[in-house]
């Protein structure tokens, strides 16, 4: 612990000669960040506080050499001019003239915030009334975002957007959720990879169950604001406003459908006719031999009741005859869609348009199949 600073022109006096050639620096250090206009204002202040140095210390060489370290200490604190203020000129900023060279001061006392504060206004007068004189200003950084020092930065700012967008304009009037435009919304592993946040999912429910009442609010009268802060919850592209494509007939008559199942995959072309089939050339009884895939390949033909109104040709390839059977159902039905485009919601019920996405699970190392596990012997 330092000893108890002194009142007079010079406070070490009552450092020991140990202390003094062990904490040499500290001294300086202390001496050197005192108020130079009371300690050593002139030399002669400074000469006698090196001579009591001298005499507690008891003039051995290593005294003096720390008394010539304070000498020289105190020469160069002489060649500073006299103006020294006793508060930190500049904790925000500090004002020097084109015309002048810049002064150099030593400063005591800690910066207060009050004075800061005061110093920073002076500033920003000085700048507007358009002195002649450079600001430099020093302000402690301050973030952009409150929700800088918090685990996801971005979505609270969103989520904090968003409410006080309802407590702004909850009260505008709002259509049902039938007449209000379907938008297609993130869900939470979407918004997670887009903000590279793992956001909780409860937050990101409670969000998105205020963007969509905010969504409600009647075109007419909803602010910009309001769209701009729904707009990171929106996908790019709405897969509502997706159109299918329309399959034409040829000049020939015949309309084409694409079906798949498992590994087979199966193209049916289908003309007005009167209930022929031939599938890679050969007729149904050649090309599927079990009854129950001969039906499941016609089934929309037979579930509509079309079997003897159409000609079908088709190839299929890959796969056994099950996939080929269940995809060459679903190529017929979209080819039927083409001709009488009302029959596709029967065809839907009825299972023919949507692909079946089931497939054999792989083997799993360890086991005899995907699931079977080998037979256990006690020996």
């Amino acid at each position: 612990m330092y000893p108890p600073a002194a009142p007079g022109p010079c406070p070490l006096r009552h450092f020991g000669a140990s202390y003094l050639r062990s904490n040499l620096s500290p001294l300086l250090v202390e001496a050197l960040s005192r108020n130079t206009s009371r300690v050593f204002h002139d030399h002669k202040a400074a000469t006698a506080s090196a001579h009591r140095y001298e005499q507690h210390a008891g003039h051995d060489g290593s005294t003096i050499a720390t008394m010539s370290s304070l000498r020289y200490g105190a020469r160069c604190l002489r060649a500073l001019p006299r103006s020294v203020t006793k508060k930190w000129p500049s904790p925000v900023c500090v004002t020097t003239s084109k015309s002048s060279p810049p002064a150099r001061a030593f400063s005591t006392t800690a910066p207060r915030r009050q004075d800061g504060d005061s110093a920073l206004m002076s500033a920003l007068d000085s700048m507007q009334s358009g002195n002649d004189e450079a600001v430099v200003a020093y302000a402690r950084p301050m973030p952009v975002s409150p929700s800088y020092f918090s685990r996801f930065p971005q979505f609270y700012d969103s989520f904090v957007q968003v409410q006080d967008l309802t407590r702004k304009y909850g009260r505008l009037p709002s259509l049902h959720r039938s007449q209000v435009e379907r938008v297609a919304w993130k869900t939470k592993d979407q918004y997670r990879m887009d903000v590279n946040e793992h956001v909780k999912a409860r937050d990101y429910a409670a969000c998105i169950g205020l963007a969509k009442r905010l969504h409600q609010i009647h075109p007419d009268l909803m602010p910009e604001e309001v769209k701009q802060g729904l707009a990171p919850f929106k996908r790019d592209v709405s897969i509502f406003l997706n159109r299918p494509r329309v399959i034409p007939i040829d000049k020939f008559g015949r309309s084409h459908g694409v079906g798949r199942r498992k590994s087979s995959v199966a193209r049916a072309w289908m003309v007005e006719g009167t209930g022929e089939v031939l599938i890679n050339g050969k007729p149904l009884n050649e090309a599927f031999g079990r009854i129950h895939d001969r039906e499941s390949a016609l089934w929309g033909l037979k579930s509509m009741e079309r079997l003897d109104k159409y000609n079908v040709w088709a190839l299929v390839e890959g796969g056994g005859p099950t996939g080929q059977a269940e995809a060459l159902a679903m190529a017929i039905a979209k080819a039927l869609t083409v001709h009488e485009p009302p029959l596709k919601t029967p065809l839907r019920r009825a299972g023919c348009i949507t692909r079946d996405p089931r497939a054999v699970e792989r083997k799993k190392a360890g086991r005899v199949k995907a699931r079977k596990r080998p037979a256990w012997v006690k020996r």
